[in-house]
């Protein structure tokens, strides 16, 4: 294979590359202190929701984004011990993808490329509202994204 052929062949792989992740919102509250920290034999009851959105930047940029809001309750009373709204974003360059494949690769690839960023600021805020580190469970964004694609398809 000649070097031209080569360098067309690579030319035409597919590319995903993280240009940045950052934090796009962040939110922690502790409306009962510090009454709560004298009462808190008793693990709360987590409420845990996860989502996912995207938008297209230009031709090769994409951000993705994953929010995660969590509900802590005292188990005991449902008061609230913390809330937490955390929204953790990358900004991918994303080349060569066919128009099929976009969709995993938005709502699996990036997302489990950003969950570990989240999963940490999630744990340091929960540290600094002065209770043990809240950590998140691994995700199973292929399974998530799969569910969603059978729920559409039921819809329609």
């Amino acid at each position: 294979m000649s070097e031209e052929n080569a360098a067309t062949e690579n030319q035409d792989q597919p590319v995903l590359s993280v240009q940045k992740i950052y934090t796009r919102d962040i939110s922690f509250e502790n409306p009962n202190a510090p009454e709560v920290f004298m009462n808190s034999e008793n693990s709360p009851k987590i409420e845990l929701n996860l989502g996912v959105n995207n938008r297209q930047i230009n031709d090769e940029l994409w951000e993705v984004s994953l929010k995660v809001t969590v509900l802590a309750r005292n188990s005991e009373n449902e008061e609230v011990v913390f809330e937490i709204e955390a929204e953790q974003a990358g900004l991918f360059y994303i080349k060569n993808v066919s128009e099929e494949d976009m969709p995993t690769v938005l709502g699996i690839n990036c997302p489990s490329i950003i969950f570990p960023y989240t999963r940490q600021v999630i744990s340091q805020l929960t540290i600094d509202g002065g209770f043990v580190p809240l950590m998140l469970e691994p995700f199973n964004f292929a399974a998530a994204f799969q569910q969603g694609q059978e729920q559409q398809q039921t819809t329609h």
